[in-house]
């Protein structure tokens, strides 16, 4: 970053006394006219950019682990010493500067260059097939470039549109504060810079396994020697007696979130059916632009199976200080025109109908194909699947979590990029096992709900401070074991639980 508003910043190339640099401590300045912090970790000294490049988060905020710094806003992690984003959901590295400590002051010298790409594996397959264009294909065709792959990869998606920042579409797309050019994860040219064969709506009509082979709906036939199976997952469709066509809505794509956008410039009134994180991220967005919200569910309390009773309360008040009207308990009974008649007899108007009431993994290629399925397609710890040069990741795979000792599948993006990359280095001989603790983050207006972990079941929720004043941690805990922490307004703290979870196993 680069303005004026640098100025008012220390000059980093002016030198800091060691004193201000106890261990872990960050020091925010300038260099050159940019954004940077300067560290030390490990009795090193460290310059690095001062934002993630993800959504621009502020790094100083973060946590230093080892020889990486870890965003506060989402996790995302970046190499001291070479400014490369080593953890999802940043793909793109920060600047990096050489530190020169002279005395008792450190001094911010040059700006480093990027680090070569590493020379190829020596066992590497002979091409690579991705199909899935969402975060976890995305994330897999990068890292291979990124890790010296050379040879042929081709990533196959059924979607028209190039892989695009999914979580964008229900949050500030949607709520018409971020543009159509924010949302491509890369530009156009980036694919044929890196040699990356895109097929967009392209849909596999079978795979083959003896035969390493994909058969593809545009009629080609197209062989591999390693494949990557991050098909995603599909919404859930529920009748709606009454409704038209053209009054139902989901939300799973960007043409889905445009068609939505383009409805919400003439809607007063919504339905959105479904108080899943979906949506109520939808309800948020909509009661944004000022159009009047109706949540319809059959649950008593939002979010209770995944979050417990007392965050879910917190979330429906959340939403109803902003206007949004809940229904609760009910499903939709009929729909004539624009009334809509709910099965405890309520009625309301609403010109359109969200239905935003989960997803389910989408492993009809995975059956087809013979792959060992279990509620998702299986995976072993290096996120292998049953059949030989075949991986799977994101809202398919269901892997062994050390931390849980379960098998689990997580459907949140950065689980499905970070799956990605360690599925593409293992594609290349790493034997790299996947072991990262899961987390996402939720956001309802300028309230924000960072997890990390992964928790099916608890017996007890520990709050620590307070949901009402929006700066709490809520620990959910089975048999006297932290298996996830919510977060509330404390973003260091959900930092600090996940690094606690890493190094804690079932």
């Amino acid at each position: 970053m680069t303005d004026d508003s640098t100025g008012s910043l220390p000059d980093l190339t002016a030198g800091v006394p060691l004193r201000q640099l106890t261990d872990g401590a960050i020091v925010a300045g300038r260099v050159a006219g940019e954004e940077a912090i300067l560290l030390r970790s490990g009795g090193a000294l460290y310059a690095i950019g001062a934002h993630c490049t993800h959504y621009h988060g502020p790094l100083a905020e973060g946590v230093i682990v080892g020889d990486t710094v870890r965003c506060p806003w989402h996790h995302a992690c970046f190499s001291l010493r070479s400014g490369e984003a080593v953890g999802a959901p940043a793909l793109d590295p920060v600047a990096c500067w050489r530190v020169e400590q002279v005395g008792d002051i450190a001094f911010v010298r040059e700006r480093l260059p990027q680090p070569a790409t590493p020379a190829a594996a020596a066992k590497a397959p002979a091409s690579v097939v991705i199909v899935g264009g969402g975060a976890a294909g995305l994330a897999a065709a990068d890292m291979l470039r990124r890790e010296g792959y050379a040879g042929p990869v081709t990533l196959v998606s059924a979607d028209p549109s190039a892989p695009y920042d999914r979580p964008n579409l229900s949050k500030d797309f949607l709520a018409g504060n971020a543009p159509d050019d924010w949302i491509p994860l890369r530009a156009p040219e980036w694919y044929g810079e890196r040699g990356i064969d895109l097929m967009l709506d392209t849909r596999v009509n079978a795979l083959d396994v003896a035969r390493r082979s994909l058969d593809l709906s545009n009629g080609r036939t197209v062989g591999y020697d390693a494949l990557l199976l991050a098909t995603g997952a599909d919404p859930v469709h529920l009748p709606v007696p009454g409704a038209t066509e053209a009054q139902i809505h989901y939300l799973r794509t960007f043409a889905d979130s445009r068609a939505l956008v383009a409805k919400a410039a003439t809607a007063k009134r919504v339905a959105v059916v479904g108080a899943s994180f979906i949506g109520l991220e939808v309800a948020a967005s909509l009661r944004t632009r000022g159009i009047e919200v109706h949540v319809v569910a059959p649950e008593a309390v939002p979010l209770e199976r995944i979050m417990g009773a007392e965050v879910g309360r917190f979330v429906q008040g959340v939403h109803a200080d902003q206007g949004v009207v809940f229904h609760l308990g009910c499903t939709i009974a009929r729909v004539e025109g624009e009334k809509i008649t709910l099965s405890d007899g309520a009625s309301f108007a609403a010109d359109i109908i969200v239905l935003g009431v989960g997803v389910r993994p989408s492993i009809a290629l995975a059956q087809q194909a013979g792959l060992t399925l279990d509620r998702g397609v299986v995976v072993n710890e290096y996120l292998q699947t049953s059949a030989p040069g075949v991986f799977a990741a994101g809202d398919i795979a269901r892997w062994p979590d050390p931390h849980t000792g379960e098998r689990i599948r997580v459907e949140h993006w950065v689980v499905a990029q970070r799956q990605g990359q360690t599925a593409a280095r293992n594609m290349l001989g790493r034997r790299e096992p996947y072991a990262t603790v899961p987390f996402f983050w939720s956001q309802h207006y300028d309230t924000v709900i960072n997890y990390v972990g992964h928790a099916e079941q608890w017996d007890a929720v520990r709050i620590d401070g307070a949901l009402a004043a929006r700066d709490c941690e809520i620990a959910y805990v089975r048999n006297g074991r932290t298996l996830a922490v919510a977060t509330v307004g404390r973003d260091r703290a959900s930092l600090r639980a996940e690094l606690a979870l890493e190094r804690s196993r079932a």
